[in-house]
């Protein structure tokens, strides 16, 4: 798996439930090579205006994603994961969308 993967994870929920759901690898972190995501979501009306992003079965790399449906990267919902963990990727984002993920996270964590 790499940077940019569509990835099965557990991620703890609000009632504090750990579920397996899709998340985006964001980054290898050293030294062992666990893997930053951030959850995706079908709940669009969580989105964080100016931060989150929408991908949609409009965007060129919707399909390739391996999403359902219209989804909600939600850069706020970050969890490391051991990499031995990880259920498996159904599919990956764009280069493009990827960078501006990084860059929009990296921005704000250094405002």
């Amino acid at each position: 798996m790499r940077q940019g993967d569509v990835v099965i994870v557990p991620m703890p929920q609000a009632d504090g439930v750990v579920k397996n759901r899709p998340a985006i690898i964001l980054r290898e972190m050293q030294p062992f090579r666990d893997a930053l995501v951030c959850g995706v979501s079908t709940q669009l009306r969580q989105a964080a205006k100016d931060f989150d992003e929408i991908i949609s079965p409009a965007d060129a790399d919707f399909a390739s994603s391996g999403l359902k449906e219209e989804s909600l990267i939600r850069l706020g919902f970050l969890v490391v994961v051991p990499r031995n963990k990880i259920a498996g990727s159904i599919g990956s984002i764009s280069s493009e969308r990827h960078k501006r993920l990084l860059q929009r996270l990296s921005e704000y964590l250094v405002w």
